[in-house]
């Protein structure tokens, strides 16, 4: 049964090889195995938060090992909850996938998770989840963190005078998206799974890693929290639309500086910094004398640009002109 489907093998026996793969975490009171899971929220109060993966629209197979989609889902994840200022404790992860996929393949993606939250998380847990079939593979993640007392960090705290800093890099994963669909694919414009580990293993490796397997700051959410952050965003959609999204929230004017936001993109090109997407980086609002360190979490801490009084509301400026809010919309691409 090692080559096993999940036709072959059917649900149980896929559970009872996927289940042990994953880590219980420190806050789970009851994981899996029930109909539901328990898990301890010692503040009271707990974060939470959830999204899919979709093959053709999120990753691609011939692109992404099976390794690749559990990091990633748990990457993506578990830095919105970081975003919030809280601590990340658990996730529920919903598998649909053909039933001519390999038990092997999912014990990959289980390995994914585990080795991404030992990474990035320790002492999150996999509480529970679901398996269905599907004609092509979906993952839906939903993550829970806890506040741990603090006052959740929202998009709409910033005030004029704030420092925008931004945690990671900008414009990888942007750029590791394009050398993917420029030089991995086939003939039939299909993903080339050959072509995509030469470039893996090649000059353009970082930026594929940055897009298949990204590592990002969640440790850095509650640090900033600490340190009297105003406001946080994930930075998954592009600075520029990301930053628009915290300017109208906020009712303030982000002015970002071009040289600063470059510096914070040293592998990729402006635009892809600006408009990219899919960067999850933290983008920061502190106030002003408010210095973080130069790293968090193994990322790099820049200074991008302030917070001003808003002459449109909404408004995000580069070098002092509009810089128009655009990023990736699922409802416009392609």
């Amino acid at each position: 049964m090692d080559d096993a489907t999940l036709h072959e093998a059917g649900e149980l026996e896929a559970l009872r090889r996927f289940l042990p793969l994953l880590p219980e975490g420190d806050a789970t009171a009851l994981g899996p195995g029930d109909d539901a899971a328990v898990v301890a929220a010692p503040d009271g109060r707990f974060v939470v938060t959830t999204d899919t993966m979709l093959e053709g629209a999120d990753f691609r197979l011939g692109w992404s090992r099976w390794h690749d989609l559990g990091w990633k889902a748990v990457a993506t994840n578990l830095i919105d909850v970081a975003a919030m200022g809280a601590r990340p404790t658990s996730l529920v992860v919903a598998l649909a996938v053909p039933p001519s996929t390999r038990i092997a393949a999912l014990e990959e993606l289980a390995r994914g998770l585990a080795d991404a939250i030992a990474a990035m998380a320790p002492g999150v847990g996999v509480v529970g989840g679901d398996l269905g079939t599907a004609r092509h593979a979906v993952i839906a993640v939903t993550a829970f963190g806890d506040l741990e007392g603090r006052a959740p960090v929202l998009r709409s705290g910033a005030r004029p005078g704030d420092a925008v800093w931004v945690v990671g890099d900008l414009g990888l994963a942007a750029t590791g998206l394009r050398h993917l669909f420029v030089e991995a694919v086939d003939e039939a414009a299909e993903p080339d799974r050959d072509a995509a580990e030469l470039l893996r293993a090649g000059a353009h490796g970082a930026s594929i890693a940055a897009q298949l397997a990204p590592v990002t700051p969640i440790g850095a959410g509650t640090l900033l929290a600490d340190l009297g952050a105003t406001a946080m965003l994930d930075v998954s959609d592009g600075l520029a639309l990301d930053a628009a999204r915290v300017a109208r929230a906020s009712g303030v004017r982000i002015a970002l500086d071009g040289a600063a936001v470059a510096a914070a993109s040293p592998d990729a090109a402006l635009p892809a910094a600006l408009h990219g997407g899919e960067d999850h980086a933290l983008l920061v609002t502190l106030p002003a004398g408010v210095v973080p360190p130069a790293e968090l979490a193994g990322h790099p801490v820049r200074r991008i640009g302030l917070v001003e009084p808003a002459e449109v509301q909404g408004d995000v400026t580069l070098d002092g002109e509009p810089l128009e809010p655009r990023g990736w919309d699922p409802y416009r691409a392609g």
